[in-house]
């Protein structure tokens, strides 16, 4: 009965920690699509030109192309600020960008066209992307804005 017992946990292990690499890269891209959305809508509804990018400290913009520290919303004069945390830890999705800004426009919300790779310990296999459009709206897939496989 133990030996059956030690199978059956034995099976659902690679299971169960599939199911939670796949938990965390979806948040991942809920978190990203919401902090698009919102830098869009600010933009939009204050007519101010704001920028999303990553950050490490809360504060500023880290100027490179790894968000997986966070995600801030300012805007040109640093007056405005809104840090979007993203769970971190082991085994948390990494979040590299082709930008190391965002630019949305103020007044329409339009934005620098962009392309968010998340990607796990499982690799290109398993990566998602957030493409921003020219329009600054946000969608998730499994390849990039021209159609090309992602790469971790």
């Amino acid at each position: 009965m133990l030996g059956i017992a030690a199978v059956i946990a034995g099976a659902a292990v690679p299971v169960f920690s599939n199911l939670l690499l796949e938990s965390r890269l979806n948040a991942a891209i809920a978190t990203a699509m919401h902090a698009i959305n919102l830098a869009r809508q600010f933009s939009a509804t204050r007519s101010e030109a704001l920028r999303l990018c990553g950050s490490d400290d809360a504060r500023e913009c880290s100027g490179r192309p790894d968000w997986t520290r966070g995600l801030l919303i300012a805007d040109a004069a640093d007056r405005f600020r809104e840090n979007i945390l993203l769970s971190g830890g082991a085994g948390a999705p990494h979040i590299r960008s082709n930008r190391t800004t965002i630019e949305f426009e103020g007044g329409s919300g339009f934005a620098t066209p962009a392309t968010l790779t998340i990607c796990d310990r499982r690799g290109a296999r398993a990566a998602r992307a957030v493409i921003v459009s020219r329009s600054g709206r946000p969608r998730s897939s499994d390849r990039d804005g021209s159609a090309r496989a992602l790469t971790c």
